[in-house]
């Protein structure tokens, strides 16, 4: 085989930072988070060349930078890309980093780094990323010479997204951004999913046509539109009943007769019983950690009374916690294609079934009364039948998001946008996020109060990108969440949950959005209808009574329970 020895002659020097920016476009990166620091100044030059080409949406504080690169990626099935300075930069943007890792997103973190003249001398900023980034991303490296970026690059790309996919974080050292190289890009990346082998299909249809009880669980990430669609054929032909897992509800269009709920924290105990109850449980995606199982309390481990398949893109997720009858190493497109084409009679569980669905639709129809002038769940009740079909609903972390979960019907891939791994001041960097990835969509934005002010910052973000999402305020005046758990655990011994708040609508006001208070239910509507005809950003501040703690008790109930119990 002859080799061209001619491919390089006409490659011209290009400084680390244009390497840097020009493996970006390789791998079809369009739009990028960063605060700007020093450290990578050489960068962002080499941004500013490119700004045509990617976007550079600049945020107020780097753990809001970070969770918008992971929000990216959750809502456009791509990595999410993020630039942050050295030492105060990287520790603020971590919690990003340990969201995309427990939420198995793909995610890239560029760190400015000390130049190697200054390393190991503590020298301002420096920290040594290995080992702080260790246990929470699949990768960190370091790029000490400028003609290694295209590779080191190209393999954060592979490792991100192959497999269970999930952060990477590559340290940039200030000298090696300005040093010159002459080196040839890399093609784009190609993503690595392993495929099921047909024995394993087989021994699946054999095991669930087998079957008298069974109950198929979605979750986690990899899924593609045409790998839901596939999913769907597969249970629709089989009449199987679906549950999704804790935050990843929109992987089954909520409103078919074939969905029963989610399986995470609220659970509907009518759910948890059945999950409890199957002879045959199907988990396609999920990682079966401590939300989905209610503290591993819904599966025996290690072996489950209920015969498991488990399917999981990371084979070192396979047989981790529990011990499955089958396991399947697969991406979630190559199994869901496998799985649409099995032929399965799913007339023995007919019955068990409808009556899954019409748990869910007691469970979810219609709203539970609270105490107060303002009924949260009705709030939501009237925005599923508000909101179109492709709307994008994001959350932080708290109580308050109980209400969405069980009142909301998802429609469909990424109109769904959470941390499963619970991180607080999520929901407005991931809603910014998510508009200006689909900036023709709804993009509602549920925060708590105490929630909010983490990174309620990014509020002006919004307003400079032109990112018009309707931020709402669940404000109840405490830390809600540790309040509740405060009362089962140490009943009437109230001390450090409660909160000073400002007037939300007047703060946003401030950063010139549109800002309203709602303390009825009656107004939330007609204040909706405002918010969204604004043209800009709008914030709405919802005061709900703190003794509506969930959405099924209160806290005076808590409390005389757990008094009781003692």
């Amino acid at each position: 085989m002859k080799i061209d020895l001619d491919l390089d002659l006409d490659l011209k020097p290009r400084t680390g930072g244009q390497l840097i920016v020009d493996a970006l476009r390789v791998h079809g990166v369009d739009t990028a988070f960063c605060v700007p620091g020093e450290s990578y100044l050489a960068v962002l030059d080499a941004l500013y060349d490119a700004r045509e080409d990617i976007k550079l949406v600049v945020a107020r504080q780097d753990g809001g930078a970070s969770y918008m690169a992971e929000a990216w990626a959750k809502t456009t099935g791509r990595p999410g890309i993020c630039f942050v300075t050295r030492g105060p930069g990287a520790t603020n943007a971590s919690i990003g980093v340990h969201t995309a890792y427990q939420d198995s997103t793909p995610m890239i973190l560029f760190i400015g780094q000390v130049g190697g003249d200054f390393v190991e001398r503590e020298a301002f900023q420096e920290m040594d990323y290995r080992r702080m980034f260790g246990e929470m991303a699949k990768w960190v490296a370091q790029i000490d010479r400028a003609d290694r970026i295209p590779e080191y690059v190209n393999h954060a790309f592979q490792v991100a997204t192959s497999g269970r996919p999930g952060p990477v974080v590559l340290a940039l050292p200030e000298d090696m951004l300005i040093q010159l190289a002459t080196v040839a890009d890399t093609a784009p990346y190609q993503a690595v999913q392993a495929a099921p082998a047909p024995a394993d299909m087989e021994r699946l249809r054999v095991a669930l046509q087998g079957a008298k009880r069974p109950l198929l669980m979605l979750g986690g990430t990899v899924w593609t539109p045409e790998a839901c669609a596939d999913i769907a054929r597969f249970a629709e032909a089989a009449g199987l009943p679906v549950s999704c897992a804790f935050r990843f509800q929109d992987l089954y269009d909520n409103r078919r007769e074939h969905y029963i709920g989610d399986v995470g924290i609220g659970l509907n105990p009518k759910l948890a019983q059945r999950v409890r109850d199957a002879d045959l449980l199907l988990v396609v995606g999920a990682r079966l950690g401590e939300m989905t199982t209610s503290g591993y309390t819904l599966l025996q481990s290690p072996r489950p009374k209920q015969r498991l398949i488990h399917v999981h893109a990371g084979a070192e997720e396979l047989g981790r916690v529990y011990q499955g009858e089958l396991l399947i190493n697969s991406g979630m497109a190559n199994f869901a294609a496998a799985a649409a084409q099995l032929k399965i009679d799913g007339g023995a569980w007919r019955d068990w079934l409808t009556a899954a669905r019409a748990d869910y639709i007691g469970w979810n129809d219609k709203p539970a009364a609270i105490p107060g002038k303002l009924q949260m769940g009705e709030l939501i009740a009237w925005l599923r039948g508000r909101l179109p079909a492709d709307s994008i609903l994001t959350t932080g972390a708290g109580n308050f998001s109980g209400f969405v979960q069980r009142y909301y019907r998802f429609t469909g891939l990424r109109t769904q946008v959470a941390p499963t791994n619970g991180s607080m001041g999520y929901g407005v960097p991931a809603g910014v996020a998510a508009k200006i990835a689909h900036p023709g969509r709804i993009v509602v934005s549920f925060n708590g109060d105490g929630d909010f002010l983490m990174n309620g910052q990014e509020i002006a973000t919004a307003v400079q990108f032109g990112a018009n999402v309707i931020f709402v305020v669940i404000n109840n005046s405490m830390y809600g969440t540790i309040r509740m758990h405060q009362e089962r655990e140490y009943p009437e011994r109230v001390h450090g949950t409660a909160l000073v708040n400002p007037d939300f609508a007047a703060f946003a006001r401030s950063f010139g959005l549109h800002g309203e208070i709602v303390e009825e239910t009656a107004q939330f509507a007609p204040a909706f209808e405002r918010a969204l005809a604004a043209g800009k950003p709008a914030l709405i501040e919802v005061r709900i009574d703190p003794q509506a703690i969930t959405t099924s008790t209160t806290l005076d109930a808590i409390t005389a329970k757990a008094k009781q119990a003692r």
